[in-house]
């Protein structure tokens, strides 16, 4: 399958972001976070490779990939992967809202 361009929106840096500051600010050291996000881009670029790789979801150009205590979430587009959203799975999934974030939100 060919190589897919992986680009993140705004939201979904900023999940990020939160993630690795929450490791830094909980431990006073860099290093779980940054092992974390080296993590997070391997998985985006298995994703990138074979974008069918994640679970489906009820947005049929959505998919999530499981990685550790994550979910990367991201929406499929001719030939890019857009990272829409970084989510903790163990958080509520009620606070969980995807849909608001994908631009196709055609459902099955």
């Amino acid at each position: 399958m060919a190589k897919y361009k992986i680009e993140w929106s705004v939201e979904a840096r900023l999940d990020l972001l939160d993630i690795l500051e929450f490791y830094i600010e909980r431990n006073k050291s860099a290093a779980h976070s940054n092992k974390l996000f080296t993590k997070i881009v391997r998985s985006t670029k298995l994703i990138g490779q074979n974008p069918l790789i994640g679970i489906k979801t009820e947005i049929d150009s959505v998919r999530a990939l499981i990685t550790g205590d994550y979910q990367i979430i991201y929406e499929i587009h001719d030939k890019i992967i857009v990272v829409v959203m970084i989510w903790d799975c163990r958080r509520d999934p009620e606070d969980k809202i995807v849909d608001l974030r994908v631009k196709n939100k055609k459902g099955n």
